[in-house]
């Protein structure tokens, strides 16, 4: 009874998940779209990084609040992780600088491709005809909603191609390290987030200047600017704490299935909303789209249910005599007191290690094959 019970909790949070980022990022791209095209704000690097620090001045809150524990991850693997997505984060914006709109759209199309051709030949992870053949349906769709222009220029390329490298193994690692190290989205975010901001914070300026021959300290801040500022930096905290969770919780290419899901959306809202052109092949796309988003959620739940019915439950491990005798000359678990010191277990004791949280972690032990 408890493991389904288990079970259906899993569900309804990895359900709260995907439901927190669908709307917080809806939510922050409608802000944002206002902040630029309207207030003029156009410096949307220097924004991403005061959206990064504002999440961990939160995140640092509600840890001295105790809302949640910081686990200590080693000082290599977290500004590594934490410097890649930064990079990532800038070239994304560099892309979209350098690119017209229909090939940044194709770049963040091949992104899912890519992913699972990563993790198949480092990770040895195996995917079906049936999700090939749904994502596959899931691209043609947003392709033909989103993609209108293709206009290719040597310099735009090779960023493009570095933006789908970084953008694939940030999201990869953000999966790994929480799996294998054993933290949490939130622990994760609190750690990395400091060093995400740091790159952003001292390269903004200048990819915005670059990108838009604007200098973001000249820029006049006035109530309204620093008002929707501030309601993007708050929205953010939503988008980059589901971000991290979604990831950790099921895959980095289902990450990237709900963020197709995302730009459907967001279409549909700039049409009904905000008045933008729209045109049967828009239509179309999305409805293509959202086909192909339905077959794969229903081929990932089936080969789900059909890996658990196929595994059955753990059969009991075989206990020897002697074992039996520890067993019966030593204390149960709950006769001691509520004030009673527990018992070090086998595993505290081996080399020396007082308790899990101890053990080093280290990039070598997150990124090996389990």
């Amino acid at each position: 009874m408890s493991s389904a019970t288990d079970g259906a909790a899993s569900r309804l949070g990895v359900a709260g998940a995907l439901g927190m980022s669908v709307t917080s990022s809806v939510a922050i791209v409608i802000c944002n779209k206002y902040l630029i095209s309207t207030l003029g704000f156009f410096f949307a690097t220097t924004l991403t990084s005061w959206h990064l620090m504002v999440t961990f001045c939160t995140l640092y809150v509600a840890q001295r609040l105790r809302f949640f524990e910081a686990k200590p991850i080693d000082a290599q693997t977290v500004i590594s992780f934490g410097l890649l997505n930064g990079i990532s984060i800038g070239l994304l914006n560099l892309c979209l600088g350098f690119n017209s709109v229909g090939f940044y759209q194709m770049t963040k199309l091949a992104i899912i491709p890519f992913t699972m051709l990563l993790e198949t030949i480092f990770l040895s992870k195996k995917f079906s005809r049936s999700i090939k053949t749904s994502l596959m349906v899931l691209l043609l769709g947003v392709g033909i909603a989103s993609v209108t222009d293709l206009q290719l220029n040597l310099l735009g390329s090779i960023i493009a191609v570095l933006t789908i490298a970084a953008t694939c193994v940030s999201q990869i690692l953000t999966n790994q390290i929480q799996r294998r190290l054993k933290v949490s989205s939130t622990q994760l975010l609190y750690q990395s987030s400091p060093y995400q901001s740091a790159v952003l914070l001292v390269t903004g300026p200048f990819v915005d200047k670059l990108l838009t021959n604007r200098d973001v300290f000249a820029f006049t801040y006035t109530f309204q600017v620093v008002a929707f500022i501030v309601l993007s930096c708050s929205i953010a905290v939503c988008v980059n704490f589901s971000t991290f969770l979604v990831i950790g919780t099921t895959s980095p290419v289902t990450y990237q299935v709900l963020g197709h899901l995302k730009t459907c959306l967001i279409l549909s809202f700039g049409y009904v909303l905000l008045r933008d052109p729209f045109t049967f092949r828009n239509v179309a796309g999305i409805l293509v789209a959202i086909f192909g988003m339905g077959l794969y959620s229903f081929f990932s739940v089936s080969e789900s249910r059909d890996k658990k019915l196929a595994d059955g439950p753990s059969p009991p491990l075989p206990i020897s005599s002697s074992q039996m005798a520890e067993m019966k000359d030593s204390e149960p678990l709950l006769a001691a007191g509520a004030g009673a010191p527990a018992k070090s277990s086998p595993w505290n004791e081996v080399k020396g290690f007082q308790s899990f949280d101890e053990v080093p972690r280290t990039a070598k032990s997150a990124f090996s094959r389990p």
